[in-house]
């Protein structure tokens, strides 16, 4: 039987998520301009199957991960068990083909092409969440959603989302028809999000869902210098400068400072890492990627973690320095 895993309301759309969900995009493989490597499909189907088993509700994925990899493994992973999970996937990221260029397109006409490809991938009749994956070419985004808003109407999305959205693209997106989601890059590391967009959500109803919340590894407590220089050049860290140095050795060096905190809260850094980007009530849900079972089991755990008032500052402390 699952276990509990707390859930929240994405914002005023009256859909509730866990406070973990799981991340797919590892999954897409290493055939890809931003894969993470190689991956074993077999265990990917595991790893996910043992997220729903843990009690994770929802399950993020896009057409992009892999060109259209990681939305097929989502639909063998949820073969039978469709009613329990929400499924979220994402649209304007495109590619011709066999080709291996990623092109940017929010045209209507690409919009509604991408939401029917994505459905026959994921062999559903309806996608839970549609997402634009990101904001590009800007001219393009009022024509986007509100083809989205043509897909809600026919059925065959269920809410709407965006992703890596300004305040001033959430604006004009909120003014056509409402915005269920944000979907944000969020961490110890990555915290632009907190000066205006977090107060504009949390005003107009809008659910926040986190992405990167580990840093694609970095806030793990597992990862290495070592790791970082056996990265291979179908893993797209190794080509960010957060993974090079100088902001390696810093990187790492924050790590060695939350271990202390987590030890003494019984939790892994992970863990830590997930339950800090959970601390404000308005952040919906933390994605945590996994590529085993075994680290979406030890990940899903943050989800019910309660940090202390201290905790929180001593993070805080250590991230000023």
């Amino acid at each position: 039987m699952p276990t509990s895993v707390r859930q929240r309301p994405l914002g005023a759309s009256g859909l509730h998520l866990t406070t973990i969900g799981f991340g797919t995009w590892a999954m897409g493989g290493g055939d890809w301009k931003f894969g993470w490597g190689a991956q074993d499909d077999a265990e990917s189907i595991r790893a996910i199957q043992a997220g729903l088993d843990a009690g994770i509700n929802w399950i993020d994925t896009a057409a992009i991960y892999g060109h259209g990899h990681s939305e097929e493994i989502v639909a063998d992973a949820i073969a039978g068990r469709r009613d329990a999970v929400v499924v979220g996937t994402k649209c304007g990221r495109v590619w011709e083909g066999d080709s291996r260029e990623i092109g940017k397109r929010l045209r209507r006409e690409s919009v509604l092409a991408e939401c029917d490809a994505s459905l026959r991938r994921l062999k559903i009749e309806a996608i839970d969440l549609y997402q634009i994956h990101w904001p590009e070419p800007d001219e393009e985004v009022e024509e986007g959603w509100a083809a989205i808003g043509e897909l809600i109407q026919a059925g065959k999305v269920r809410y709407a989302g965006v992703c890596n959205f300004s305040l001033s693209q959430l604006q004009r997106a909120q003014a056509i028809r409402p915005i269920a989601s944000l979907q944000p890059p969020y961490s110890m590391l990555r915290r632009e999000i907190e000066a205006e967009i977090l107060p504009w959500c949390k005003a107009n109803g809008v659910g926040i869902v986190a992405y990167s919340p580990m840093q694609a590894g970095l806030l793990t407590g597992t990862f290495t210098r070592e790791r970082a220089a056996a990265l291979g050049e179908n893993d797209w860290r190794s080509r960010h400068p957060f993974f090079q140095e100088p902001l390696l050795t810093k990187h790492l060096q924050l790590v060695d400072g939350l271990r202390p905190i987590a030890a003494r809260l019984g939790i892994s850094v992970a863990q830590l890492a997930l339950a800090w980007a959970l601390r404000d009530p308005a952040m919906t849900s933390a994605i945590a990627g996994a590529r085993s079972p075994k680290q979406i089991q030890e990940t899903v755990a943050a989800g019910n973690v309660d940090l202390p008032a201290d905790a929180i500052a001593e993070i805080d402390e250590r991230l000023r320095a």
